[in-house]
Order: C-alpha cells, then sequence, then structure tokens
C-alpha cells in the first residue's frame, strides 16, 4: 500500500487559531486580511500596512518546554510558534508527544528564511549564542525533535512559495521508504520586516490593498500573511493498524524545477504542468478523476494565468463535471513558506468533512483564463462530494523554480461497527505542566465536550488515553457519557482539591500493594454485576472457578452470579473469597496494574500466595477446597469484632474459656471467636464498658482450621517474587520457603494483621493500597491504622453491586498515584477509536516581543528591582551577554510560581544568610532571566530551568564575577552538582568556604 494518511493536524493562521477555526473562516468565506497588529511594527513598516497577520504571535509558553526566558526571547517566533502547533497536531493524531521521545519521528518543515535573522544577527555587539541558534532556519525543525526528543531526520526546506509543501513531499518518501514510521511536515511564516514586501512591490507583484484576489478579474498582486501549519503523517498500513483516524491520505507526490526559463523568479507552465502529471503517475490515477483543486493561486495575474494554463493541459480531457479550482490565499493572504502546508490543511479537512468551501473572488472570474474550456470552475458556493472516494490536487509553486504537486484521496470508509450496548466506563485522563494549567486544559476540554451531541463516553476517555498523558500534574474521571464528563471537568475545574492532583516534584515512584480479606468478607452476588460487563473479569473468574470444581465438586462462579446465600457456609466462603481475588487480581494485571506487596487477612492468604508467585493457581485451589471441606467438619461458631485493643479486651478472654483471639486488626481493631452463647454474652460485657462490637456474617469453625497436607495433596514450594507480608506471622517474610508445612499448620495463633500491615508500610512505602474483596473491610482498617499521609485507598469491586464502573475508578486512581495503565485492557475494541478533543491550551503569560533583544552586562548587582520583575534593561554589552525578556503578564495570567521557602532566595531558616546559594540564584536568574521568584535551592537546573551546555559555561562565569574564590572550579566538579540549584551552591560553599552568616 504505497499510500500516506494525514492523521494529525494544527494550525495557526489569520483570524484562525486552531484546526475548528481554520475550517469555519474557510466555510463562511472569512477574509482574514487586516491591519499590522500592535508590537509588531518597526523601521520602514507604517499605518498603511495590510495584509493576514496573527494576533498574539509574540506569546509563548517558553515554561511549558522548558525554555529559559532569556533564550526564548533570542528564539525566532516562527520556531516558538512551530513548537506549540507540533505538540497540538500530536495530540490530534491520537498520541501523547511524550509517548515518541525516542522514537524515528521524523520533523520536514517549509520555511522562506528568517526575517529575525534579518532584523538581530547584523548588530555584531548584540550576538549571542542563544541568539545565534535562534536565528537558525534550520532551527524551526530542530527544535522540535530537541524539545520532543524525536530522532527521525530533521531538516528545514527552503524552495520560497513551494517549501512546505516540498517539506510533505520529503516527509511522505521517508515514510515510504522506512526512514521514519511518523512524520510531521510543516510549514512557517511571520512577517517581521517589510523588506519582501518592497521586493514584492518593485516586481510589480504586490496587491495594493494586501489581498490575494486568486482567479478574479480583480487579481493585482500579492498579499503577504502569517501562518503555521503542520500534518502528522504515518503510512496508511500503519495509521489503520493503530485505529487512528485518517483526515485524508496522499496518494502521490511530486518535485520538479523550472530549470531555465523566462528568468529566475518567472513561473514555468511546462514545469508545472510536468509536475501535476507526475504526482497524478506516483499515485496511480487519472486527472479526470479528480474533484476538486487547491492551487497555488497568488492573484498576480502573470502567475494565475500560466498556472490554469497548466492545470488545463492535465484536466482538460473529458469529464462529466468541471474540477472545482480555489485557493486559501483568497482568505488567509499569502503565506510564503507555509502556503503549502495551509493548502494542504485545507485540502484534507474538505476530504475528511466531505464538503469544498466556496472559491473567494469566484463572482469576477478573470475571463482570461479560459477557465470552462480547460475543464475548472471557481466554486460560487461550496460543494458536497459525493459518496466513496474522492480525489483532489494541491499545489505550491516556489520564486525561484521549484514546484511541488500533491494528489489526496478521502479516507477509505472505516468498518461498519456493529451495534453497541449501554454505555460503557471509560476513565477521561488529562496532564498539564502546572496545576494552573490543569484547570485551564480541565476548563477548555469541558467547554469541547458541553458541545458535542451527548453520547458514549468510553471513546473520548479512550483518546485521553492516548494524548493526554506524560506531563507532570494530572487529573482522571470516570464517566459513561460525554455530558456527565463535561460536568465532571467543568467541576474539577472549580476546584483546586480536585484539580492539583499529582506533581512530578512530589510523586515518588508508585508502589502499590493488595490487600486479601479472608472469610467473614463474604457476600451473595459478590462482583457479579462485574461479571457481566467486563469480558476480562469474566475470564478469570471462570478460571479461578474451573482450578476449583474438581476439589468443591460444584461452581463457585454460578454460587456466586446466583446470589446464593449458601455462600456464607464455611464450605463455600472462602473458595468463593478466592475465586473473586485471583479475578481481580489478573484482571488489573491486564491493565498493567501488578502489585509491589501483598498481604492476605487469614484464608485470604491464599489468594495472596499467587499473587506473589508462592503458590500457583492449582497448588492454591487444592489448599483453598482443602481448607474449606475442614472447616465445615469442626463445630460451629461465630466472629465478633471489637473495637477495641488487645488490651483492652484481655480480661473478657481470660473469663470466658471459650473465648479466642481470632485477630488483631488493629491498635483498637480486634476479632474475636466463639460458640454464638460465649459471643453474646462476651459482646454484652464489650458494650458494658463503652467497646462497639459487630457480629460478622456467617458461621465460622471453631477452632479455625488449616488445609491438612494429605487432603491438599503435594505443593509446590517457592520464595515469594514480590514483597509479601505474613498476617499469620505478623512479619515480612525474606527469603523463606513457604512450603506446605506453613498452610498445614494450624492456625493456633491470632492473626497479627496490624504488625504485617506495619511491617508492609515500612519495607514497601506503599503509595497505593488496594483491596481485592467485596467489603472494604481491611481497608477500613488500614484507615484507623495511622498510616503515613499520601497512601490511596482503592477498592475496584465495592460490593454485589460493583460494576466495570468500580473498576475504572480504582484504574483512576492508580493512575493519579504514578501508575501507567496498560489503558487498551479497559475497553473493548469498538471503543479504541481516536475522537477529536480540544488541543492543550498553552499558557498566554509570557510575551516575546519580536524587537532586538537587549543585553545584560557581564555582572548585574543582585535584587534589582528590573530582575525581579523579569524584565531586565538594556545595558552595555559584556561577555556571553544575552537578550532580555521583554514583557510578562499581569499576576493574574502569571504562571505559577514553583515551590519555593517563604523565606528569601540565599536566606536559610531563622533568618540566616547563605552567601553561596545567593551568588548561585543571582546567577540563574541573570543567565536565564528567570523572574526571581521561579528560582529556589530546589529548582531542578536542567529539568526546570532548561540549562544547557552553553547556559552552563555562562553560569560558571557568572558565579566566578560574584564569587571570585569561586575562579579555580572546574567543569569536572562542577557538572556532578548540578542537579539543583541547592547542590550547586553546596558545592560552591564547600570550595570557596563561603559560609551562612546570621
Amino acid at each position: 500500500m504505497n499510500a500516506v494518511a494525514v492523521v494529525g493536524l494544527d494550525c495557526v493562521f489569520p483570524a484562525a487559531h486552531g484546526i475548528e477555526a481554520y475550517w469555519e473562516l474557510l466555510m463562511r468565506g472569512g477574509d482574514a486580511i487586516g491591519p499590522l497588529p500592535a508590537g509588531r511594527g518597526g523601521e520602514g513598516f507604517d499605518d498603511t500596512v495590510r495584509g493576514g497577520f496573527v494576533a498574539d504571535a509574540d506569546v509563548f509558553d517558553n515554561d511549558f518546554f522548558t525554555i529559559a526566558p532569556r533564550e526564548a526571547a533570542a528564539m525566532d517566533p516562527q520556531q516558538r510558534l512551530l513548537l506549540q502547533c507540533a505538540w497540538r497536531a500530536l495530540e490530534d493524531s491520537g498520541r501523547s508527544p511524550r509517548a515518541l521521545a525516542g522514537s524515528d519521528t521524523g520533523v520536514f518543515v517549509g520555511v522562506m528564511g528568517s526575517e529575525w535573522a534579518q532584523l538581530h544577527m547584523g548588530d555584531l555587539a548584540r550576538i549571542t549564542p542563544q541568539l545565534g541558534a535562534g536565528s537558525s532556519t534550520g532551527m524551526t525543525a530542530n527544535r522540535i525533535s530537541y524539545h520532543l526528543d524525536l530522532k527521525g531526520p530533521s531538516l528545514a526546506v527552503d524552495t520560497a512559495c513551494s517549501s512546505s509543501l516540498v517539506a510533505v513531499h520529503l516527509a511522505v518518501n521517508a515514510l515510504l521508504s522506512g526512514e521514519c514510521s511518523t512524520a510531521l511536515a510543516a510549514g512557517v511564516n511571520l512577517v517581521l520586516t517589510p523588506a519582501l514586501g518592497m521586493v514584492y512591490q518593485q516586481m510589480g507583484l504586490k496587491a495594493p490593498d494586501g489581498r490575494c484576489k486568486p482567479f478574479s478579474a480583480d487579481a493585482d498582486g500579492i498579499g503577504r500573511s502569517d501562518g503555521a501549519g503542520v500534518v502528522v503523517l504515518r503510512r496508511l498500513q500503519d495509521a489503520l493498524a493503530d485505529g487512528q483516524r485518517v483526515y485524508a491520505v496522499i496518494r502521490g507526490t511530486a518535485v520538479n524545477q523550472d530549470g531555465r526559463s523566462n528568468g529566475v523568479t518567472a513561473p514555468s507552465r511546462w514545469s508545472q504542468q510536468a509536475v501535476v502529471a507526475a504526482a497524478h503517475r506516483r499515485a496511480g490515477v487519472g486527472a479526470d478523476q479528480v474533484r476538486f483543486l487547491e492551487a497555488h493561486g497568488t492573484g498576480t495575474a502573470l502567475g494565475d494565468i500560466i498556472e490554469c494554463a497548466a492545470l488545463g493541459e492535465v484536466y482538460a480531457g473529458p469529464r462529466d463535471t468541471p474540477c472545482a479550482l480555489g485557493s486559501v490565499k483568497g482568505n488567509i493572504g499569502h503565506t510564503e513558506g507555509a502556503a503549502g502546508i495551509a493548502g494542504l490543511i485545507k485540502t484534507a479537512l474538505a476530504l475528511h468533512h466531505r464538503i469544498v468551501p466556496a472559491s473567494p473572488f469566484a463572482a469576477r472570474e478573470n475571463p482570461r483564463l479560459r477557465l470552462a474550456e480547460r475543464g475548472l470552475a471557481l466554486l460560487k458556493a461550496p460543494l458536497r462530494l459525493p459518496p466513496g472516494e474522492v480525489l483532489a490536487g494541491v499545489s505550491s509553486f516556489g520564486m525561484g523554480g521549484t514546484n511541488a504537486h500533491a494528489v489526496l484521496a478521502s479516507a477509505p470508509r472505516p468498518p461498519h461497527a456493529a451495534t453497541r450496548a449501554a454505555h460503557a466506563a471509560g476513565v477521561f485522563t488529562l496532564s498539564a505542566d502546572t496545576p494552573e494549567a490543569l484547570r485551564r486544559n480541565l476548563a477548555a476540554q469541558a467547554e469541547a465536550l458541553a458541545r458535542r451531541p451527548r453520547g458514549d463516553a468510553a471513546p473520548v476517555c479512550w483518546t485521553s488515553n492516548q494524548t493526554k498523558t506524560g506531563l507532570p500534574y494530572r487529573a482522571a474521571f470516570t464517566a459513561r457519557d460525554t455530558a456527565q464528563l463535561a460536568d465532571a471537568l467543568r467541576t474539577a475545574a472549580d476546584d483546586e482539591q480536585t484539580r492539583a492532583r499529582v506533581s512530578d516534584r512530589a510523586l515518588r515512584p508508585a508502589a502499590v500493594a493488595f490487600l486479601y480479606p479472608g472469610q467473614g468478607c463474604q457476600q451473595p452476588g459478590m462482583t457479579a454485576a462485574l461479571y457481566r460487563e467486563s469480558a476480562a473479569y469474566r475470564r478469570h473468574l471462570d478460571d479461578a472457578d474451573d482450578a476449583l470444581r474438581p476439589h468443591t465438586g460444584a461452581s463457585v462462579r454460578d454460587l456466586i452470579l446466583t446470589e446464593d446465600p449458601a455462600v456464607n457456609r464455611a464450605r463455600w466462603a472462602t473458595p468463593a473469597l478466592f475465586a473473586v481475588a485471583h479475578a481481580l487480581t489478573q484482571t488489573l494485571a491486564d491493565l498493567g496494574v501488578v502489585p509491589d506487596a501483598v498481604l492476605g487477612h487469614g484464608t485470604g492468604e491464599y489468594a495472596a500466595a499467587v499473587a506473589a508467585g508462592v503458590l500457583s493457581l492449582p497448588d492454591a485451589a487444592r489448599l483453598t477446597a482443602a481448607h474449606a471441606a475442614a472447616a465445615e467438619q469442626l463445630p460451629g461458631g461465630a466472629l465478633l469484632a471489637v473495637r477495641g485493643g488487645e488490651e483492652e479486651i484481655a480480661d473478657v478472654l481470660a473469663a470466658h474459656p471459650g473465648l479466642l483471639l481470632a485477630a488483631v486488626d488493629g491498635p483498637h481493631d480486634t476479632v474475636v471467636s466463639g460458640t454464638a452463647d460465649v459471643l453474646e454474652h462476651a459482646a454484652k460485657q464489650l458494650a458494658a464498658r463503652g467497646l462497639h462490637t459487630r457480629r460478622l456474617p456467617g458461621p465460622h469453625p471453631c477452632p479455625a482450621p488449616a488445609a491438612p497436607a494429605a487432603a491438599a495433596g503435594p505443593v509446590t514450594a517457592g520464595p515469594a517474587r514480590i514483597a509479601w507480608a505474613s498476617a499469620r506471622l505478623g512479619r515480612m517474610l525474606g527469603e523463606e520457603i513457604v512450603d506446605a508445612a506453613y498452610w498445614a499448620q494450624p492456625a493456633k495463633a491470632p492473626v497479627r494483621f496490624a504488625d504485617a500491615l506495619s511491617a508492609l508500610v515500612a519495607e514497601t512505602a506503599p503509595t497505593c493500597l488496594v483491596e481485592l474483596g467485596p467489603t472494604g473491610h481491611l481497608l477500613r482498617l488500614a484507615q484507623r491504622a495511622g498510616l503515613p499521609a499520601g497512601i490511596r485507598l482503592l477498592h475496584p469491586a465495592p460490593g454485589p453491586a460493583a460494576t466495570a464502573t468500580d473498576l475504572a475508578e480504582a484504574v483512576a486512581g492508580l493512575y493519579l498515584s504514578g501508575v501507567e495503565p496498560r489503558w487498551e485492557a479497559l475497553y473493548e475494541p469498538a471503543h479504541r477509536r481516536t475522537e477529536r478533543l480540544a488541543p492543550y491550551v498553552f499558557s498566554r503569560a509570557r510575551r516575546f516581543p519580536q524587537t532586538a533583544p537587549a543585553h545584560t552586562p557581564a555582572h548585574t548587582p543582585a535584587h534589582t528591582p528590573a530582575q525581579a520583575s523579569g524584565q531586565i534593561p538594556a545595558q552595555a554589552p559584556g561577555p556571553a551577554a544575552g537578550p532580555a525578556v521583554p514583557d510578562a503578564a499581569g499576576p493574574s495570567d502569571a504562571p505559577a510560581a514553583r515551590p519555593h521557602p517563604s523565606h528569601g532566595p540565599g536566606e536559610t531558616a531563622a533568618g540566616r544568610h547563605d552567601a553561596a546559594l545567593c551568588a548561585v540564584i543571582d546567577a540563574v536568574v541573570e543567565v536565564g532571566a528567570y523572574p526571581r521568584e521561579q528560582v529556589d535551592a530546589a529548582a531542578r537546573i536542567y529539568e526546570d530551568l532548561g540549562f544547557d551546555s552553553v547556559m552552563i559555561m555562562q553560569l560558571k562565569d557568572r558565579i566566578e564575577q560574584r564569587l571570585p574564590q569561586a575562579a579555580g572550579i572546574t567543569m569536572q566538579q562542577l557538572l556532578p552538582a548540578l542537579r539543583s540549584v541547592g547542590t550547586l551552591a553546596v558545592l560552591v560553599r564547600e570550595l570557596t568556604g563561603t559560609g551562612v552568616t546570621v
């Protein structure tokens, strides 16, 4: 299959920020031409300048990409614009950008020079390393590859106005040759100087009103405009195999050159005709099959005539209907290096929506173009496309003679979906780089979902799991329909506790402990609803039932599903709990959730042993059934839970010889066993002293049995593969072999759950405790045991009515605690389809105007008001001087400051002043131009502040300027200390002898 799928889109064009806004502009025939935005003007611009301009092109979320303010200020705004577009386009493709880190993804960017470099690189006194990299045309692609950690081809292409369609051509070929498996093809253009407009004017190509009028009798030249667009491309078979949404299919592309024609800047009809024909040969389709063309269409008199003549030679054959002709330049102007991508995105959207927008200026068609006799027609109204495959073409021609054409087709129709059952539960995930960003994106997703027709939330949730993960602050919501989900997101956006769930600074690696309850926690019908809804749980409960049935003589599964009260009998209680616990364990394993530690209470140890790898399922099934059979033969008894400690009930135990201590579950939680009469008398005594008691359901043997070794058969012994806390022994089991003797000995001593839980928490420091049973009894005990703060308690199957929603809630809780679930196991195949979600909303707090960056001196005094505000004034240049951050937003929209101590920079507790820390912070602030409140001892040099090798050298210089005694520090000494500002300050303090003063 020699075809490439367009699977993701994003763009910023005049009056159209984003794909939805772009399509809306095209469909209403919008005109995006207007005056120069405020702050854009510079030398040579005046109030009469008109064109297609992107508002707020100076806004950039540098913190999101971990780019220091000084570096961001030195970057060509084209690089900044593309970084954000690339992120959103990858999300739109149904994949998290973070998930592509380290992959062979390629980046191909069409860019027509750098007006930023023209503005700034000519002043040799202002040159800095940051400005050098920031002005490089090649860095438009390399920035994307670097910041997203993409390892495939990365290159910028400049073929003038055909640059971005040539970039698409190169990306398609790289995919088809196997050079990369995903490719980003892009184009960008920002009008920062009047220079090229002056060239157009001198060549007689500039439209007086700044507006392109393609194919119109009024066409009088080019109007310049801004724009950026990114498409994500994959081989069609790969996209279909991964279930990605396909906007359109690129069937073939071609690139050629005019060669020696009528001037290096003049177009060639014959070369244009040849490139279109070549693209059709590669696509394997005839020109008569093409339904519409997105032409280059600049609106110059000569250019339109030559292009239509070339197209007429290819498309003038026998046709039932003329080929529709249009050019997006009539809406947004000529985006130059981004013109090809603007046309490609328009065409892909038209094929996706199966409607072609009307051609601007079609009302006054230029009769000299002879469109009708050439099989072409301008659209005076939108054209609805017929069913089946539809073909389209896109042309882009460069001023120097490099021509490109692409043949696109509508996406193949997905297989007919089977009738869907009731809405399934899903987990909607969202992540962001700060709590404020999380709030902003929660609100955006809520608004977007509220505009959709109410429907099944599962595909939306599935898409979010694939695209909206990987950033440090997380949120997760369980829902079955989109209206319910929109309400949850809207509420969370206004609720700080719901919003800021997890941070990469606070989150330690996830450690999950499974708790397995024993007899007394069973319930008739437990998990029956989950069995009906979850195919995975059905499969695993059936497996457990198959393992038990040869030893129990009947089906435990059927007993559970029919809500038979016989489940409370000693014969059935333990096997039923074992089957449920094992099925839940395996269901979570399918979801990628494997415990780091296990703890079983009483008979719950059988299921815990299987999870720990101590017992096989067949061995555990035999032991469980043997235990239950032995229990059935013993005299009946009962259990009484007491809200009191072991010491508090000691005298009652002594006073009743038939009363036994069955379990010590916590400092104030014990269980006693005995006959019904003994328990009733003991309960009255305990109640009289104010201790609450509760009878546990079902009969219980007195004393508690062990599984006779002979009845159970041989047991394969082995050490635990993960941490295992033994409630029987009240401690962690190390390398001990848990053999048949462990299970066969009578359980005379009480269950020491409290001691075992304490040992488990101390040794494994779990972030989550998950109970795999119906009642949540062990979680309540854990809550009363005084757990360390931050441990999340989860219950995937609470009670007989537990459904797939409860399981999804547990998975959501695990995700919030740092677990990365295997999301596909949560959804049926029909729900694993990509839906369009609102793109990531970046911060608009910082602006980096398109003006010459200022300098800082070689040494700046500490704590200046200008630095504190994040605005550093222009001063005489010093060594390694760099551009300053020109503008920052007000407090209401400022990025959230990172957590930092209440005392000021360089100060420690008790009012002490740390000169080394102060010097390091001052140097970091100067080199990166960070707001002072954003830099503290905890700030990480690379991860939080975005320092690179050049900035490290500048940082060393600044520290030496502030502390002359630091001049002997070598890079070998410095590099290991660059974990954080604080660790660097420790090194400086040690090597310079700089102390802490009061």
